[in-house]
């Protein structure tokens, strides 16, 4: 595990697999670690080079300086791929980091060779009891006492790395600073600068959309939405909660290795 420099403090971070390579960043889900791929890394080892990071506040990266927004998340992870990988990297991201890889697609094209969003947040619009619930959330007290149901629920757990996951997820909204960080996120959710909608036709990237068809957090349904707004895009979805790779990362790297191989394969002469 290593420390990188950002604007608002350090990030931790791991690289994995083959040196030399384009690499693929992978980015959590909010109230999740970088531990959440470590099955799909060894899967992915022998053919790419991964780089996997803990949001602020999350795992072994200290607290921000900054409120843990989504959006602010999404400025990580554009500081992180501009300095690990300034000719650029397939960006995957989960969750809210499935937002983060979104948005930076969008804001910094140079800077995605190939996206992959999972169970991504920022395809739909918030009705008065989706901002309900996310206010609630939002509440550092609430969110302790549900967030074992919560995540429960979203998980779908049925493999051992589910069962880290959900350990882990639950661990970090205990105590101040990872409960403190995951309710500001929550806040976040019902913000305008959220909703992807309008500008995700820009994307340019080859995209591949992995969904959960199990997922009660961000349906199935939203993958489909967000597939018709992305022009170069696929979407599969896995029998798994909100989390597929760590329910069922076989099936997830079969299907993410033949995405990043056409990535690979169809890089401009004169880009690695």
């Amino acid at each position: 595990m290593e420390l990188l420099s950002t604007s608002t403090g350090p990030i931790a971070y791991d690289e994995m697999g083959t040196s030399g390579s384009i690499p693929l960043v992978l980015l959590p889900s909010g109230a999740h670690s970088r531990h959440d791929y470590d099955e799909l890394r060894a899967l992915l080892s022998p053919h790419v080079r991964t780089v996997a990071l803990d949001w602020p506040a999350h795992g072994d990266s200290p607290p921000s300086s900054s409120p843990a927004s989504a959006m602010h998340l999404a400025d990580v992870a554009e500081e992180i791929v501009e300095q690990l990988a300034p000719q650029g990297a397939i960006v995957l991201g989960n969750s809210v980091g499935g937002f983060a890889a979104a948005r930076l697609a969008i804001r910094r094209p140079e800077l995605v060779r190939g996206l992959v969003i999972v169970d991504g947040g920022g395809f739909t619009g918030r009705l008065p009891h989706e901002r309900a619930f996310c206010s609630l959330m939002g509440s550092p007290g609430f969110l302790r006492r549900i967030y074992p149901l919560f995540a429960s629920r979203y998980m779908r757990a049925g493999t051992p790395a589910d069962r880290r996951a959900l350990a882990a997820s639950v661990a970090t909204t205990r105590a101040d600073p990872g409960l403190k960080a995951v309710s500001e996120l929550w806040r976040s959710f019902t913000s305008p600068e959220h909703d992807l909608r309008r500008d995700a036709p820009s994307i340019t990237a080859p995209t591949l959309l992995v969904w959960g068809r199990r997922d009660p957090v961000i349906p199935a349904w939203v993958g489909r939405r967000a597939a018709k707004l992305i022009a170069q895009s696929e979407l599969v979805v896995l029998d798994t909660g909100h989390v597929p790779y760590t329910s069922d990362p076989e099936r997830f790297s079969t299907s993410l290795l033949s995405f990043v191989n056409a990535v690979l394969t169809s890089a401009p002469e004169g880009r690695p």
